[in-house]
């Protein structure tokens, strides 16, 4: 595993204060966001949790040694990502999109997109609009480096025209993840605005992404797991660092180690097409007419 001198000491302990600050996280009820949660939450700041399923995640919000803010918001249904937003009415320092799905059967959420590209996408994309006139420092997405699998087209993100496969849409929503990222930078830049734009990945992380898996392929994650993969809590620190370390905008973080599977928070490479600038903004144009949202500033 390789190393940077400023990142290899980083862990939830090291985060600055949070005090007086407040941080929404998506799906924050489990996995990830509720380890990003935690760190946060132990550092001073105020936690909206941002979930689906609402008394679930005030059960495990009362396990905290903290108060957290439970609110209920399904990325799979515009109408409550707006519900959601119009809740917020006051200042937001960051936002973290973690939520997410992960190889899923083909569906379709209420306002008919294909699922994973209307949850990991378009729901935190109509999110980040809504919210953006609130935020004050940062907007944090969660991608993952299955990116590196999508083709770098923008044909048929509902699948309508060819096989289906779980892995692809995945891959394809978190190339999406990644794009927003980058047009969303050049447009806070373009706007004189100084939130920042950032994403980051786990790594292979214990998250509960796989539990859609086949039988054969649990068996197989689950073996594999126990040599490569990193807790949870490990898995949440690129987020964290994300979330709180000062980073050039449009950064990606991601664990140090080899293949990017684990070790240390840093800033890491993305696939070429996830820095087309040329394809962001097509994705951007395209997501604005299927969400009815817009770029708030400028």
């Amino acid at each position: 595993m390789t190393s940077s001198p400023h990142t290899a000491p980083f862990t939830a302990e090291d985060l600055p204060p949070q005090t007086g600050r407040t941080v929404i996280i998506t799906g924050a009820g489990g996995g990830l966001g509720l380890e990003t949660t935690r760190a946060l939450g132990l550092a001073g700041a105020h936690v909206i949790m941002a979930v689906r399923d609402v008394p679930r995640a005030r059960r495990t919000a009362g396990q905290l040694p903290f108060g957290a803010d439970v609110r209920p918001l399904d990325l799979a249904d515009l109408a409550s990502v707006r519900a959601f937003a119009a809740s917020v009415d006051h200042p937001v320092d960051i936002l973290i999109n973690n939520a997410g799905v992960a190889n899923v059967p083909l569906g379709r959420t209420a306002d008919g997109f294909e699922t994973h590209f209307g949850t990991n996408h378009l729901g935190h994309f109509a999110l980040t609009n809504l919210l953006l006139p609130r935020i004050t420092d940062r907007v944090v997405t969660v991608a993952s480096n299955a990116h590196r699998g999508a083709p770098p087209d923008l044909s048929d993100p509902d699948w309508e025209h060819r096989p289906y496969r779980s892995s692809a849409a995945y891959a394809r929503s978190k190339l999406a993840n990644l794009l927003f990222t980058l047009e969303l930078q050049r447009r806070l830049t373009a706007s004189g605005s100084t939130v920042l734009a950032l994403a980051a990945h786990p790594g292979a992380a214990t998250t509960g992404l796989n539990r859609h898996l086949g039988p054969a392929m649990k068996l197989v994650a689950a073996v594999v797991g126990r040599f490569v993969m990193q807790s949870g809590a490990d898995g949440a620190l690129p987020t964290l660092f994300a979330a709180t370390r000062p980073l050039a905008g449009g950064s990606y973080v991601g664990p140090d180690g080899r293949g990017g599977r684990r070790g240390r928070p840093a800033p890491v490479s993305r696939s070429d097409a996830a820095q087309d600038p040329a394809l962001a903004a097509e994705l951007w144009t395209l997501s604005e007419r299927l969400t009815a949202t817009a770029f708030p500033l400028g």
